[in-house]
């Protein structure tokens, strides 16, 4: 009862504004509620992102954008794993992949182009569906395989860190967070498989830069 009212009180408080990007989904009669409530913490996190310099984001369009157009586009589900993937990507080393991809910035001010929806004719030597198979079994080990080597220890590291954390307070019968922290889990996971299967598909160095 008393997590339904946190969730009906955020909820409220969310909808009571319309100042960052993700409010005018949220607002919009054309999303749908279930997709509304997996914009919740994208629109909770812009509140904390855009009134500080420290959790500027190196993509463009930013995470927090980019999982909410990835929501308005496939869902909560399918979205949110598409937003999960995303995030583990947003490493120290995106930068480096992009230039080694051949892969644009923003003009404006220097940002890595990735888009929900991507768009490349690089002919790839890896199998994006061995790279989703076999991050079904470790998670990471396919983007470990495209080539990503970095991005799949994130993934690793992120769905280790996540899935003890459950543990834990399944452990402690932590009736709060544990819900909240297994929903995290199935995202990551999923992420690690899509994540594979887009390291595969699309993030390969093109054959000219190879040689």
């Amino acid at each position: 009862m008393k997590q339904l009212i946190l969730f009906l009180i955020t909820f409220s408080f969310v909808l009571s504004q319309e100042k960052y990007p993700a409010d005018s989904l949220i607002k919009s009669p054309n999303v749908s509620l279930l997709n509304k409530i997996g914009l919740i913490p994208i629109a909770g996190w812009q509140r904390i992102s855009y009134n500080t310099n420290l959790f500027n984001c190196q993509f463009y369009p930013s995470c927090s954008n980019y999982g909410t157009d990835a929501i308005n586009k496939y869902g909560i589900i399918r979205g949110g794993v598409i937003a999960s993937e995303r995030i583990t990507r947003c490493n120290p080393r995106a930068y480096h992949y992009q230039l080694i991809q051949n892969r644009p910035f923003h003009a404006n001010d220097g940002r890595i182009i990735d888009p929900v929806i991507i768009k490349s004719n690089i002919h790839s030597n890896k199998s994006p569906i061995l790279a989703a198979l076999i991050s079904t079994l470790i998670p990471g080990s396919g983007r470990f395989y495209a080539g990503r080597k970095f991005d799949g220890i994130s993934g690793l590291w992120s769905f280790f860190l996540y899935g003890s954390t459950t543990y834990n307070l399944i452990r402690s019968d932590n009736k709060i967070l544990t819900p909240i922290f297994i929903g995290i889990c199935f995202y990551t996971y999923l992420g690690e498989i899509y994540g594979g299967w887009r390291s595969a598909k699309y993030y390969q160095v093109p054959l000219n830069i190879q040689n």
